[in-house]
């Protein structure tokens, strides 16, 4: 088994450091090479999984109608979410953009398969197979911040519309939904702490030794 230098961790640490969630004000109109689509889809099967059940699947999305119908259901629920905002955290919550459903020339639909019969590992925690897909798409995040590709994880979406636009199996689950594609900067920070929207936890905030 390979072993790897300093240097060599250095830069998966700068990778993890500079990975962005990028949106539709950052994609360019061009077109992501299937060389790179297929790198991307390579290295999320490689991700770890409960089991070896490698329970995801992948839906690639180039067709503009298809992309439309899916920005019609993030419009929809991002009027309910802006209900969901009070007061000043509203109007900066309208301005925001958070999404690139159309502007980002491939769209990727990540979806959870269960299983049929037991899996190793996930008999007392069901929603393993679930984290198992979210470290495919974490493979898929990374890879594609080391080819200058952006990615964008939209959430802002009725899963079981997607579904039916996308013409899924009724026992799958959508896990993510990802915009893609080659973008003119990627920001020093993530959007949201340069909007102050939140502010970045501190390692003392979150960390405990043996017990809470």
């Amino acid at each position: 088994m390979r072993k790897f230098t300093d240097a060599e961790a250095g830069l998966l640490e700068e990778l993890i450091l500079n990975r962005r969630d990028v949106r539709g004000n950052r994609f360019i109109a061009a077109p992501v090479e299937d060389d790179i689509i297929s790198k991307l889809i390579s290295v999320a099967l490689n991700a770890p999984s409960v089991g070896f059940s490698q329970p995801w699947e992948f839906v690639i999305i180039k067709d503009a109608t298809i992309k439309a119908k899916i920005k019609e259901t993030f419009c929809e629920e991002n009027e309910k979410a802006a209900g969901v905002f009070k007061d000043e955290k509203q109007q900066e919550y309208i301005r925001l953009k958070l999404e690139g459903i159309i502007e980002a020339p491939v769209n990727i639909a990540v979806f959870y398969k269960p299983a049929v019969g037991p899996v190793l590992g996930q008999t007392s925690m069901g929603e393993v197979g679930l984290y198992s897909v979210i470290c495919a798409v974490q493979n898929m995040w990374l890879m594609a911040r080391a080819l200058n590709i952006g990615i964008g994880w939209v959430s802002i979406l009725d899963p079981e519309k997607v579904k039916s636009i996308l013409k899924a199996p009724p026992a799958n689950k959508l896990v993510a939904y990802l915009c893609v594609g080659h973008v003119d900067q990627f920001s020093d920070k993530p959007e949201l702490e340069i909007l102050e929207w939140e502010k970045r936890k501190q390692k003392d905030a979150v960390l405990f030794f043996d017990s809470y």
